[in-house]
């Protein structure tokens, strides 16, 4: 860190005081994490801004590694945060400091200072990057309600009556364990009162077999419920079909539960950094789940030129610090991510004319970079992938394409 900036951070930047942390304890903030030693007090001279602070208890026995948990707090200019360490929880307490204690902390701080570590500035750039539409209220907004993201939460106890007994997994689902095909007794519009059957996964009938635990009260993520029904009640078969090709209006029902468009970006990377540094399962699944959703449209990248821009800028940043293990699954195995992003240049392809020249350039440039360092095959994007041809399935009264989408006979 140079020394400009070092004097504008000290002049400007945040602290937060930690108290009581055991050493050895992992601490971290935003993308950099330590062991604490015996003197550890805190960090100084945090950038004004949105970070994620983050810890895991250490065994002194055995040296296991608790699940991390941790939060996102957006600190202003010189704010002064203080927490203290539960040494029964082994987790940071719920009790609030007074500000009789926070004032005496603030006029000793010449003798804490040494013992405050100072943020680790090499990585703020691309913090910067990865966090650059979480507002502070929206980061508040998705986090559980007690403000504590982790990535093992408590489940609470499932009554003998509520356990699933391997034939009816869910209310409107009927499995037939013969024929491995399962019947929804759901009214649907468009769909009169004829049933709908598909063969069921391995992967489904395994869940249906699972108890349908909820985290403990305050502990769940927040985050933006994806529509169920990608199409507006009473929509005919026809407009069913064009509502799974182009989900637009599923993203426009997103965007209405944000303050902003820009949000629905925000909460792609406030969910992928729960993945990433907090180590949070669901969290990679909502990520998925809104790229998915983000690569679905085709309205939409004209409508929301700006979030589709960022979304560009954002999954290329994500790209880049995925872990290896999972982007080693994405290119070896092809799987939703590369071909959702393949399906998503398509759809740009087809309509470039009506683009944004300077998305497009983004969107070009991003195709060059994931074909140069990843080796993703991105040629002959007009041509269906075997297992993307559609497929018909015959109904009483309609035609299902890729079991979804609906086409009146």
């Amino acid at each position: 860190m140079d020394q400009e900036t070092a004097k504008k951070l000290l002049v400007e930047g945040g602290t937060f005081v930690f108290l009581g942390v055991p050493q050895e304890t992992q601490f971290g903030i935003d993308m950099q994490c330590w062991n604490t030693e015996e003197d550890f007090r805190g960090i100084k001279m945090i950038p004004p801004g949105l970070h994620y602070i983050h810890y895991s208890a250490v065994s002194k026995d055995t040296g296991d590694i608790s699940p991390r948990s941790g939060f996102m707090h957006y600190f202003d200019k010189k704010e002064f945060v203080v927490k203290m360490w539960d040494k029964k929880l082994e987790d940071i307490s719920k009790d609030e400091i007074s500000e009789e204690s926070i004032q005496r902390l603030k006029d000793n701080l010449l003798n804490i200072d040494k013992h405050l570590a100072p943020y680790p500035y090499e990585i703020w750039q691309k913090w910067k990057q990865l966090s650059s539409q979480i507002t502070g209220d929206l980061a508040q907004k998705l986090s559980p309600q007690n403000g504590l993201i982790r990535a093992s939460v408590d489940l609470l106890p499932m009554s003998d009556k509520d356990r699933p007994r391997g034939n009816k997994p869910k209310q409107s689902i009927e499995i037939d364990t013969e024929s491995q095909e399962v019947q929804s007794n759901d009214s649907t519009p468009g769909q009169s009162e004829a049933k709908r059957v598909r063969r069921i996964t391995e992967e489904e009938k395994e869940q249906a077999m699972l108890p349908d635990l909820k985290p403990a009260p305050g502990e769940a993520m927040r985050f933006t419920q994806i529509p169920k029904d990608k199409y507006p009640p009473g929509s005919t078969p026809g407009e069913i079909t064009q509502h799974y090709l182009d989900q637009t209006y599923s993203l426009d029902l997103m965007i209405a539960q944000h303050d902003e468009p820009l949000h629905i970006i925000g909460e792609l990377q406030f969910t992928y950094l729960c993945f990433l540094i907090g180590h949070s399962l669901e969290a990679f699944e909502h990520w998925k789940d809104l790229v998915i959703l983000l690569c679905s449209c085709d309205k939409a990248i004209l409508k929301y030129r700006s979030v589709y821009f960022h979304f560009i800028k954002t999954i290329a940043t994500q790209i880049d610090e995925m872990p290896g293990d999972f982007l080693a699954d994405i290119v070896m195995n092809k799987n939703v991510i590369y071909k959702k992003l393949r399906y998503f240049f398509r759809t740009v392809f087809v309509n470039k004319k009506k683009i944004d020249g300077q998305l497009l350039s983004l969107i070009e440039r991003f195709i060059e970079n994931l074909t140069q360092k990843l080796k993703w095959d991105f040629t002959g994007l007009n041509d269906y992938e075997e297992d993307e041809k559609p497929v018909l399935v015959l109904f009483d009264d309609f035609v299902a394409i890729d079991d979804n989408c609906i086409l009146s006979l």
